[in-house]
């Protein structure tokens, strides 16, 4: 893989790290990846990382879907839902095909570079 690719899914990768929306196992595993980086277990380790990223990167809908529901609304309130579902929907008009939240963008930005992170 060229160091292009490699700097920019490492910058993505730190930046769902300190995402708060990042889920613990997204996290860990961007750790392991990060650490396996240059060693044997890398071509493991990036497998494994593109999983879990494949797991924990949702899409528009399923973020729209997951903000009307009963659990959705316990999480952002009702008009936080109201919100989240607008500029969901915005995301989507304009092209948005993962979740809006800050882990999810930088996570769907190492899925979108798999092929020349696997070659």
């Amino acid at each position: 893989m060229d160091n292009a690719t490699m700097e920019q899914a490492k910058k993505a990768t730190e930046e769902m790290m300190q995402a708060q929306s990042c889920s613990p196992e997204a996290k860990a595993a961007g750790e392991k990846w990060l650490a396996a980086l240059g060693t044997p277990n890398e071509k493991a380790e990036t497998e494994a990382y593109l999983n879990e990223l494949r797991d924990d990167v949702r899409s528009i809908d399923a973020l729209i879907t997951f903000a009307m529901s009963p659990d959705g609304l316990k999480i952002f309130g009702e008009q936080g839902a109201k919100t989240m579902v607008s500029k969901a929907r915005d995301a989507k008009m304009m092209g948005g095909k993962y979740c809006i939240c800050d882990a999810c963008q930088a996570g769907a930005k190492v899925l979108e570079l798999k092929d020349k992170l696997l070659a």
